[in-house]
């Protein structure tokens, strides 16, 4: 569904994707995951078609009206109510108001309809953009950091509405530096460290292999220890 191959992205002087390969089978969800600027926003900006990549090849199996997109700035009309920011972009995709009616109260929002995005909370505003993403109902969805900066109990009902969505089918790309998110919610992932994949497998067997107490280890922790491998000349 989702494939990249030798894909490299330089912005001027500055190398950002350093060949970078990666295969999403179709309704599975994968996580990237990495520190913050280590590529993974562009990752997704170019499998979207945003931008385009310096050398390499990148195709997602699905029309542009068949993809949803939700990055870290939501992009909401805030002094408009959360009923009309949805059916602004249901109309887009020939849709009528019953299509965002159903999303809103899917993701948990029909009670606060009539409120303009700038009185919501970051939580209620991060439901907002994932139902924009997805009132068409497409059939990849990419998600940047889709939980970042939000209470658990918020983060839990964000990772419900993205695990219902593989349910029905949608192949899901994500992008998130906590690995306990990536254990909640993926079937494969990929770490990204200064624009190179550095690791890949299920989330289970990269944390039982950079982690002999079973417990899930942070992100930063696993990133040591390929660090201090790669110096040693394990890796």
């Amino acid at each position: 569904m989702i494939k990249m191959q030798n894909v490299s992205k330089r912005f001027g002087d500055k190398l950002v994707l350093d060949d970078v390969n990666l295969e999403v089978p179709v309704g599975r969800i994968f996580g990237l995951l990495g520190p913050s600027g280590s590529g993974k926003t562009t990752i997704i900006n170019i499998l979207a078609k945003q931008i385009p990549a310096c050398v390499g090849t990148s195709s997602v199996e699905a029309k542009p009206f068949e993809v949803g997109l939700m990055l870290d700035d939501d992009g909401l009309y805030e002094r408009i109510s959360v009923k009309h920011n949805l059916e602004l972009f249901a109309r887009i995709y020939g849709l009528d108001k019953t299509a965002a009616e159903q999303t809103l109260r899917g993701v948990g929002l029909f009670e606060e309809r009539d409120k303009p995005v700038l009185k919501l909370s970051r939580g209620m505003k991060q439901r907002l953009a994932l139902s924009r993403a997805i009132v068409h109902k497409p059939k990849v969805l990419f998600l940047d950091e889709p939980t970042a900066n939000l209470d658990p109990n918020t983060a839990r009902g964000i990772h419900g509405l993205i695990l219902g969505l593989r349910e029905r089918g949608t192949t899901v790309f994500l992008t998130t530096h906590n690995m306990q998110e990536a254990v909640n919610l993926c079937d494969e992932i990929a770490l990204l460290y200064k624009g190179k994949i550095i690791e890949s497998g299920t989330p289970e067997g990269v944390c039982q292999k950079y982690n002999s107490y079973k417990t899930i280890p942070d992100l930063e922790s696993v990133f040591i220890r390929l660090t201090e491998q790669a110096a040693g000349g394990a890796v």
